[in-house]
């Protein structure tokens, strides 16, 4: 008597492809929501190139015919040449101080073992949960100590200490996952350590050198509690404060009001313009290895 054993039925590939798929999203509940966020997020940009680009008076919801007296208004009559310069030079400034720091910094976390390494790195994380509101009275203190109040330089400092924890988990990331062999070969090749740095790492440090100066560019210019408690000065304000300081207490120009937005937000779509390739290189490559 011969024994039978049954086998589990298998799907053949013509049965489990509707079961792939049944497991599909359609598409509609992929794009609705996007196009209900989308539509969310655009409404108030498009109302402010409306209120910005539409004579005086008008009730158009559309603007037409295109005026720029709001933004001769704002540039010239209301000092924003000078908020534009100052919010310039703070974010470069923070920008390049961030990006020196954080490449030293995230080299020697990621190539030097020292002792209280981890709780280093632990402590730079639990800044990231601290509120930059409770920092000022602290940090007024120590810039009118340090005769820095009222100057765009108190600004740098505390937008680049701010940006620095970051900055440092981002860059050592993506150094550890630079071959520690290339920097060998070079100094076998005869080179420095710091020219072997300079040859082989940096040349491939630059999608995130590119994330880290972006970001500390675009916080530092868009930062509003720092330059309104550290500077006193009217033609030391950066675009952020303008922008503030030129609401009326009784009445709004919501044209100039809106050129003022416009010329405040340009920089920041520029900069995404031209380095959102490298921003997703850096973001991705930093996060691999922690």
């Amino acid at each position: 008597m011969t024994m039978v054993t049954e086998r589990p039925e298998t799907a053949t590939p013509r049965q489990a492809a509707p079961a792939r798929r049944g497991n599909r999203v359609p598409r509609w509940q992929i794009y609705v929501p996007l196009a209900l966020y989308l539509l969310f997020t655009l409404v108030p940009f498009y109302w402010m190139l409306v209120f910005a680009f539409r004579p005086a008076g008008s009730t158009s919801i559309v603007p037409w015919p295109i005026t720029f007296e709001h933004f001769d208004t704002v540039w010239n009559g209301m000092g924003f040449a000078v908020f534009f310069q100052n919010s310039l030079l703070v974010g470069l400034a923070s920008l390049i101080a961030t990006t020196v720091v954080a490449l030293a910094g995230g080299y020697a976390l990621a190539r030097y073992g020292f002792r209280g390494k981890g709780a280093f790195m632990v402590g730079m994380l639990c800044t990231q949960f601290i509120p930059g509101a409770l920092m000022i009275i602290p940090l007024f203190e120590i810039f009118r100590t340090l005769s820095l109040t009222n100057s765009l330089w108190s600004l740098v400092i505390a937008e680049t200490v701010f940006q620095l924890p970051l900055s440092l988990i981002l860059i050592s990331g993506f150094i550890r996952n630079i071959p520690y062999e290339l920097e060998q070969a070079a100094w076998v090749d005869g080179c420095s350590r710091m020219r072997g740095f300079l040859a082989v790492v940096l040349p491939l440090l630059r999608p995130a050198l590119v994330a880290v100066g972006s970001f500390a560019f675009i916080h530092s210019w868009n930062n509003f509690l720092f330059a309104l408690m550290f500077i006193n000065d009217q033609e030391k304000f950066t675009v952020p404060v303008g922008l503030a300081y030129n609401l009326g207490e009784n009445s709004v120009d919501f044209g100039a009001l809106a050129a003022g937005g416009v010329v405040a937000a340009l920089p920041v779509v520029i900069v995404f313009a031209f380095i959102q390739r490298y921003l997703v290189q850096g973001l991705s490559a930093g996060a691999v290895k922690g």
